[in-house]
């Protein structure tokens, strides 16, 4: 212990010298320059204007050159560049500058004058017209910044919105548009609004067959002539050199699936089979055509639509037995003067994926729960079981895991797992009775599980599980995926317990019980909403909730409670309880690899009829790399319990009904696939009915009071998002404890693979 707590030393001081060093920056400029540590705008206005806020971050963009970065207080990236610019800079300062340095951005650098005009020319585009705009540049000792203050002149607002139509259908078409403009009464003159409803109307246009439109080729014209006041009539057409052939619209004039395409084979002969207006060209009996039609939302004599088109790739590439989709269409003939309408040829072109597949893997594993260790596995999947898109999976996997970082009792921590399962994923709906979920972005899939797992944890238990499911899974547009499990089993057999977890277990009926549970079938359905994926998003957000509820329709069927007032069904004791949790992340993107990130998680699970307590692998835990940091893993709560030092195994039973937890952190770059971070983690677990072997693990009122909390400091190596993760860690307040203590005499150390959120 005394060897890590003079480690975690060095690295402060380490850290402390490295900042005292930076402070020596304003040594190395020069005597003649200044250097520029960055800008700032304030804006002044006499009424509301609504986005207000968008247009100071405009502004803001605007403001260059961007000064030096600086994080903890530091430019690192120009302490680098000038230690390298001395006489004998060293392998290390050549180096570090070649990865982080950067060149000075000096005041003189600045053009002031040029970035009023920018602002006043970004502010006319927004509406505001002859604002008035004053500069300042203030000095200090060898740095120095600018300062732009603007106070914006009243902007003019939209009276009057109107198309000046002709006679061709075209116009027809972008009149019905308007009713769904994004220009309302008063909107003030914005060239990215206006630009905003140029793409809305193509949209618009193209969704209804124009094929050859271009937002381009359509013009805005103001005028504010007949108003005394700040207001303007806007006037939309298509501009005089629009191409004729843009003004018509294009029908589908066949439709033809190339359902095993490949250049190899594209002169091997090829069979067409026409099945519901559609021809299906394959050179063997790949895919039946009755099976690969509900994929295809093309028909012939339809409009083009490019949002039909985008949904049709997406639903085939989303079978899972396809390589690569490509859609193209083809015109029928050249566009002649008087030509009404248009015709295309759509052609699919889809490239099949290897048949089959054998994966053998050697695995490094890293759990939520500490345990880390190597592990074999072999997997056969067959991309098209039934010829219909069908996926067959078979996988076996043998392991051997360790729990590092569980204190000084080793018992039960290490653990020998061995894995069957197979899986059997239709792309369509398995049901007595057909139905329709009503998307066109995904058709949702079937999905069939079944498997078995023995694990034995060293000197404790050994238990044998069985599970299967029936379900269903979809995504309802790329953000929002779904799956539901209406029919889920699990039953698990206790073998070879040793007499220390038997005294565990007669020492605790509460947890006792949680192991009796050995059957558990019920309902599962989870929701998904993720947008963290979408680098457009500024602030993108997950929200995810699992529910779960088991036992209902065995109570309905099983016979009389015995006379402990338990019932069976088959003979075997069934768990019934309902459980919910709810996780939501929220993540402020500063740049491209600067993010703060927060999450917070509540979840809690109910058991009653059949069970007295939720089955042990339902219940919560809390601490540990996934979790609150600060703790090792099973080892916070259930509220304020606090393990005795004679007593072991003690991670079996640090388990609630109730698990509530947040989390902040911040991630930033160090250098190349190095990042690094700094959190803080608040948590704890609590059980619903009071346990007596347990003292202070019901929750009540004060749970506020009974947050494990921790901070630490993280280094991860991302390489193309395969992440090995180190964070230290050390408490601020223990459950147990009245007072907040920032705790570093025994500081936690954890190791996963992947981030925590």
């Amino acid at each position: 212990m005394k060897s890590k707590i003079k480690t975690y030393k060095k690295i402060v001081f380490f850290l402390i010298a490295l900042g005292l060093t930076a402070c020596s920056v304003k040594k190395y400029i020069p005597e003649n320059e200044v250097l520029y540590t960055g800008g700032a705008i304030d804006v002044e206005t006499e009424e509301k204007i609504k986005d207000l806020g968008e247009i100071k971050d405009e502004l803001d963009g605007l403001l260059r050159p961007v000064p030096n970065s600086k994080f903890l207080g530091v430019r690192w990236g120009l302490l680098t560049h000038y230690k390298s610019q001395k006489e004998n800079p060293g392998f290390i300062n050549r180096f570090l500058n070649k990865k982080i340095g950067e060149e000075p951005i000096y005041l003189s650098d600045v053009d002031v004058t040029r970035t009023e005009e920018l602002i006043n020319n970004r502010l006319e585009n927004r509406g505001f017209f002859k604002n008035t705009i004053a500069s300042s540049v203030e000095k200090k000792k060898k740095t120095g910044s600018t300062h732009y203050e603007v106070s914006l002149a009243e902007p003019y607002k939209l009276a009057n919105y109107e198309l000046d139509k002709d006679s061709l259908p075209i116009y027809d078409s972008i009149q019905q548009s308007i009713s769904q403009t994004v220009l309302t009464d008063k909107t003030r003159f914005d060239l990215a609004k206006f630009k905003e409803e140029r793409e809305r109307i193509d949209d618009y246009l193209k969704a209804r067959g124009y094929y050859n439109f271009n937002e381009d080729f359509l013009i805005f014209e103001a005028d504010t002539n007949q108003y005394k006041e700040k207001k303007f009539d806007l006037f939309l057409r298509l501009k005089t050199e629009t191409p004729a052939k843009s003004k018509i619209p294009y029908k589908l004039n066949s439709v033809s699936v190339y359902s095993d395409y490949s250049v190899e084979n594209d002169s091997v002969p090829k069979d067409t089979i026409h099945y519901k207006g559609i021809n299906y060209i394959q050179s063997i009996d790949y895919f039946k055509v009755e099976r690969l039609a509900p994929f295809v939302l093309f028909e012939k004599g339809q409009y083009y639509n490019p949002q039909r088109s985008k949904f049709t790739s997406n639903r085939l590439a989303k079978i899972g037995s396809y390589k690569y989709t490509t859609i193209r269409y083809d015109k029928v003939k050249e566009f002649q003067e008087g030509d009404s309408i248009g015709l295309l040829d759509a052609k699919i072109y889809l490239s099949p994926l290897n048949k089959h597949s054998v994966r053998a893997e050697i695995q490094a594993n890293s759990k939520s729960n500490n345990y880390v260790g190597p592990a074999l596995a072999l997997a056969y999947t067959n991309r098209n079981f039934f010829r219909g898109g069908e996926i067959f999976n078979v996988s076996a996997r043998v392991g051997y895991e360790k729990q590092i970082a569980g204190g000084s009792d080793d018992t039960g921590l290490s653990s020998t797992q061995l894995g069957f399962q197979t899986n059997l994923i239709f792309p369509r709906i398995i049901f007595p009775f057909k139905f329709d979920l009503g998307y066109g972005y995904e058709v949702p899939k079937t999905k069939i599980t079944a498997g078995i797992e023995y694990l034995d944890r060293e000197d404790l238990y050994t238990s044998t599980t069985l599970l299967a499911s029936y379900g269903y899974t979809w995504n309802a547009n790329k953000y929002v995926y779904h799956e539901l499990a209406p029919l889920s089993f699990n039953y698990s057999s206790l073998s070879n317990t040793s007499q220390e977890f038997e005294d565990l277990l007669a020492e605790n009926q509460f947890l006792a019980n949680s192991f009796e549970q050995k059957f558990i079938a019920g309902l599962t359905y989870s929701f998904i909403y993720n947008e963290t994926s979408d680098m457009e998003k500024r602030h993108p957000i997950y929200f995810a909730t699992n529910f779960e509820i088991a036992g209902n329709i065995l109570d309905l069927i099983s016979g009389e409670p015995n006379e402990d007032g338990v019932k069976k069904v088959l003979g075997l004791e069934y768990a019934q309880f309902a459980k919910l949790d709810v996780d939501f992340r929220y993540r402020y993107r500063i740049d491209r690899e600067q993010a703060l990130v927060a999450r917070l998680f509540g979840g809690i699970g109910y058991a009653y009829g059949n069970s007295t307590t939720m089955p042990y692998s339902k219940q919560y835990y809390a601490g540990g790399p996934f979790s609150v940091r600060a703790f090792r893993i099973r080892s916070l709560g259930p509220g304020t319990y606090r393990l005795s030092d004679d007593e072991n195994s003690s991670y079996l039973d640090q388990t609630g009904d109730i698990r509530l937890e947040a989390n902040l952190e911040y991630r930033f770059p160090i250098v190349s696939f190095l990042k690094g971070a700094l959190f803080a983690d608040a948590g704890n677990v609590w059980l619903l009915k009071d346990n007596p072997a347990i003292e202070g693990d019901e929750i009540s009122s004060g749970f506020m009071k009974e947050l494990g909390v921790g901070v630490g400091a993280g280094v991860r190596i991302d390489i193309q998002s395969f992440v090995i993760r180190f964070d230290l860690a050390a408490p601020i307040h223990k459950p147990y404890e009245k007072r907040y203590n920032f705790d570093l005499k025994e500081p936690i150390l954890n190791f996963a693979f992947g981030y925590p959120f």
